[in-house]
């Protein structure tokens, strides 16, 4: 068996990574899947001689996701936060607009809501039509993520998150479309010809804003496992036959004797042969005040050297460093999943089509107890964008992720 950590682009919710680990899962020659819905990430365990990376690939790449093998250069890492940025700018201008398109028209619409003659708000802003205008590109631009992550869960025959926002918002907007384009047909039954194009607006505008404190709160978290493994240095200046060299850290063999000069990092980790100084190691052990070394001491690579010169002989490099395990154990802490996030996955799994059926109950009751279509259409609607985003869904990985 062989292990992979891949990352994921395109889930919105806690049911898309549900969705994805119950298709690897199926696959043949997949021991197990699992995805953490905090950092975009699934960790599989699977026989190459059964099934391929590619293959695994592929079969998330059907469900409407995108699976690839992060790079770990440092090209890769600034690749991964300039999209990043370029995420969170995205959100932040769909945020601003929808935000204020949203407080136009829930202005416009209060004289609707209070029942009152309100003089300050000009008839001009009440019109469905310039209501429809505004609430237009929101619908498209603001919500066009939320629709397309409900077409792909349709073409694979699953329910997200983004169903029930799809379902909600559209529900509303398309209940307004039809009033502001037929209003006779509602007068004829005895219904007030209302618009409700805030509701669909208001809406969309709050999970994005949830959205973008989410991806922020990711961002953090990344920038800080980059920031631990930055402590590492870059290069290391090692004594080999009479002659110093600097070299990438990279190439540093254990038994290679490392010359640390004050103020400099101890590169890797091993023991003192030489010299006497004092190290600052409060970044492992949380002592603040320096520790004396001399020869025959163990040191700790990303420590710091203060005010002599060492001579160490490197006895671990590479991945096998205190500081490499301390980054590797964090990325396996963010991988797994602790229990109330299996809890939480296990309830969006039902989560969704539970609630879209308790919509459709909503209205059938209503219509048939009241005969009143704008109130049973308004309850149903109302069923889904309360439930929409779901809570436990979204903050729990997310408060573990930043929690670890």
């Amino acid at each position: 068996m062989e292990k992979m950590t891949m990352k994921l682009r395109g889930m919105h919710c806690a049911s898309c990574a549900s969705s994805i680990e119950t298709t690897t899962r199926s696959l043949v020659g997949v021991a197990s899947s699992n995805v953490n819905f905090a950092i975009a990430q699934i960790a599989i365990e699977y026989n190459p001689q059964k099934i391929s990376p590619e293959a695994i690939q592929k079969a998330i790449a059907n469900l409407g996701y995108e699976a690839f093998v992060p790079d770990l250069s440092a090209n890769g890492e600034d690749a991964d936060k300039k999209a990043r940025l370029t995420e969170l700018q995205d959100l932040t201008r769909k945020v601003g607009s929808g935000g204020v398109i949203g407080t136009i028209l829930v202005i416009g619409s209060l004289p609707m809501m209070t029942g009152l003659n309100l003089p300050f708000i000009p008839d001009w802003l009440h019109n469905s039509l310039f209501q429809l205008y505004l609430a237009l590109p929101v619908q498209i631009w603001c919500g066009s993520s939320f629709y397309i992550g409900a077409w792909k869960a349709f073409k694979n025959h699953t329910a997200t998150m983004d169903t029930l926002i799809a379902l909600g918002t559209m529900a509303a907007f398309c209940y307004s479309l039809t009033v502001t384009l037929n209003p006779s047909f509602f007068i004829a039954q005895g219904l007030q010809p209302e618009v409700y194009y805030e509701v669909s607006v208001v809406v969309i505008t709050l999970i994005l804003l949830g959205k973008l404190f989410e991806n922020r709160a990711k961002g953090e978290t990344s920038d800080a496992i980059r920031k631990l493994m930055g402590l590492q240095p870059k290069t290391a200046r090692v004594l080999r036959d009479g002659h110093e060299f600097d070299i990438p850290i990279e190439d540093v063999l254990i038994g290679d004797v490392v010359l640390v000069r004050p103020g400099e990092k101890i590169p890797v980790d091993g023991e003192a042969i030489a010299g006497n100084s004092t190290v600052d190691e409060s970044m492992i052990t949380g002592e603040s005040i320096p520790i004396e070394k001399k020869s025959g001491d163990r040191v700790i690579g990303a420590t710091m050297n203060r005010t002599g010169s060492l001579q160490v002989r490197a006895s671990h490099v590479g991945k096998d460093t205190v500081l490499a395990q301390i980054v590797q154990l964090l990325q396996q802490a963010q991988g797994s999943k602790a229990p109330i996030q299996r809890l939480a996955d296990q309830v969006t799994g039902w989560f969704v089509p539970v609630v879209i059926s308790i919509s459709i109950a909503t209205f059938l009751i209503w219509f048939s107890v009241m005969g009143n279509l704008t109130l049973a259409t308004i309850s149903a609607v109302g069923v889904l964008i309360i439930a929409c985003p779901c809570a436990l869904g979204l903050a729990a990985p997310t408060s573990i992720m930043v929690g670890v």
